[in-house]
């Protein structure tokens, strides 16, 4: 007997009931078989099946939105976008990046053949527009967004300066008449940059300070910048922040705090069943008293987690430093790296802007919006996510260029939050509700000790998928797997992924996407391409929708066997056809 008080049923016995599953259609079997009714409503076969076919830990409580077990066998069954139904071919090198209007009714992509293309998502998808960068010395696209309403895209691409020098650079198109209304530097150039609201968008500029420190500044943009009065500000600084050790700033993207409290989701069992017992709607109240006696972590960046020198100030912290290196006291010898890294250190120490408030104590009702984006400390692989805090008044490009009034000792902003990852980062992506954090990661040795930051640790081939909770800066999951990567250090690339109300989905280098449902933590699907898969795509208004890009230089178009059925039931039958058949029937 199972622990519900149900007989167990053999294996050969489960294997038989999915044969006969994946050859027939369950619900019309269903309408016209008495004997497969009573099947279909008992409740303890299907969470038997359920858990013995996707090989699931029974500790793992059913979807919080499911009806029954039948219900939830059908949908990891059927509603998973799987089946290709077109290739788009348009493209004539490597497909980077796809984007959706959030209305679902375009989308682009950005490619190795420096054109952004506009898509029109009908039953069949068709080219709409196509944007040429090369005459703007663009080498090619890598990412684009459209923005809240769906009236301008923001492109990034790689630009190519004086003396074949590469940097970043933004252009912002008009989605009413495909005109390029704005164009920003970005530097580097895996900024990549985003839209902050409606027609103010984020960019990035490097500043080298010696050979392995520099200075990270993100910049807030008019997208009209062409077309602005003289008299109104069209940038405005943003943040400047301090890299050590070769990093810099990349992959910036935009979270917003207002949306934690009313998530599609919640990935933590004991939360979602603490929110069913006290009412139908998810309950994201505050924490338990057990967790708000407990002092909150807040991790800040290394660079400002130096010892307390009985306060003795940075400037007579840095004269000791220099009077012990000349008078020979600094053992063992230091590398003109460990110089330099510890001379910024203490330069930096009290001309840094005191972090925010406690992350976690955000006003749900705010209209704060967290910068997320990659960083580092230790090596220029990106390996920590750095978190910062955007106030109200910070949104808009009014006021000085050069952001608000800062006091001398205020030369650099410190991070909020830093989440480190420890391995490469090749991925980022936010759930629809902005809740949840999902990061593709290369993981590093256990116990590796990184003593040069130009020459990071080895990379896995596994890629690790990560999650995280933004509201209790959390990771919540247990890491997702199954796609990998083979590039070393020096060669890796982005991988974008997307997520979507019940998906997850990833490319990787082993030309494949893979599709995870987001509350069993399962790979459901694997996508096959011909060459690396760097990007994937739900359609914000239908996730049984799904676009991939590859290498191979094509789009793939899968849906789901579901939407297929609807589709084919409301195409017209040809009358030819039926006649032929009533005269058959006839004679």
């Amino acid at each position: 007997m199972d622990a519900g008080g149900g007989p167990l049923l053999p294996d050969s016995v489960l294997y038989e009931i999915f044969l006969y599953l994946d050859h027939v259609d369950v619900l019309s079997v269903g309408l016209v078989c008495q004997q497969w009714h009573a099947v279909a409503r008992d409740e303890f076969l299907w969470k038997e099946l359920f858990y013995r076919y996707y090989r699931i830990s029974r500790e793992v409580p059913r979807h919080p939105a499911a009806v029954s077990w039948y219900d939830e066998f059908q949908r990891l069954y059927d509603t998973i976008p799987c089946v290709e139904v077109q290739a788009l071919k348009e493209h004539n090198d490597q497909v980077l990046h796809l984007s959706f209007s959030h209305s679902g009714c375009l989308f682009a992509s950005c490619s190795k053949d420096c054109t952004v293309k506009i898509w029109s998502n009908e039953l069949e998808i068709s080219l709409q527009h196509s944007s040429n960068m090369r005459p703007y010395n663009w080498s090619y696209t890598q990412f684009s967004q459209f923005n809240s309403d769906d009236s301008l895209l923001l492109v990034s691409g790689v630009f190519v300066g004086p003396h074949n020098s590469s940097s970043g650079e933004i252009a912002v198109i008009s989605m009413e008449n495909f005109t390029l209304l704005s164009r920003v530097r970005n530097k580097p150039y895996d900024v990549f940059g985003c839209w902050l609201n409606e027609t103010n968008l984020i960019s990035g500029n490097l500043h080298r300070i010696g050979r392995i420190t520099s200075c990270s500044v993100l910049w807030l943009n008019n997208a009209f910048q062409g077309i602005e009065s003289e008299n109104v500000n069209v940038v405005k600084r943003l943040f400047k922040i301090q890299n050590l050790n070769a990093s810099t700033i990349r992959t910036v993207m935009v979270a917003d705090c207002s949306r934690y409290d009313s998530p599609d989701l919640l990935l933590d069992y004991e939360e979602q069943l603490a929110a069913s017992s006290t009412c139908p709607v998810f309950d994201l109240g505050s924490d338990s008293e057990e967790e708000e006696a407990k002092p909150k972590q807040t991790s800040e960046p290394a660079v400002q987690e130096l010892p307390d020198d009985g306060g003795v100030t940075a400037e007579d912290g840095l004269q000791q430093f220099f009077d012990d290196i000349m008078e020979g006291r600094v053992r063992p010898a230091m590398t003109e790296t460990e110089l330099e890294t510890k001379v910024a250190e203490l330069f930096v120490r009290n001309r840094t802007k005191l972090p925010e408030l406690n992350l976690l104590s955000t006003d749900s009702n705010s209209k704060t919006k967290y910068l997320i984006f990659t960083t580092g400390c230790l090596t220029y692989s990106p390996h920590q996510i750095g978190i910062k805090r955007i106030l109200p008044h910070q949104m808009t490009t009014a006021g000085p260029v050069l952001g608000e009034e800062r006091r001398s000792d205020e030369f650099f902003d410190s991070l909020d939050h830093v989440i480190d990852i420890h391995g490469h980062i090749i991925g980022m992506g936010l759930s629809p509700d902005h809740r949840y954090l999902y990061v593709n990661s290369r993981a590093w040795p256990r116990d590796c000790v990184i003593s040069d930051p130009m020459q990071p640790p080895p990379i896995a081939e596994e890629i690790d998928l990560h999650v995280f909770d933004l509201k209790t800066m959390k990771e919540v999951k247990r890491a997702l797997r199954a796609h990998r990567a083979y590039t070393p250090n020096e060669e890796c690339f982005f991988i974008f992924l997307d997520v979507s109300r019940d998906f997850v989905a990833s490319g990787a280098e082993d030309r494949h996407g893979y599709i995870w449902d987001r509350h069993y933590n399962i790979c459901l699907a694997k996508l096959q391409h011909d060459n690396v898969v760097n990007s994937v795509a739900f359609s914000p208004v239908e996730q049984e929708l799904l676009l991939t890009a590859s290498d191979d230089t094509t789009i793939k178009v899968w849906r789901s066997p579901r939407a297929l059925r609807v589709q084919q039931a409301r195409k017209p039958r040809p009358r030819k056809l039926l006649f032929s058949w009533l005269m058959n029937q006839n004679s």
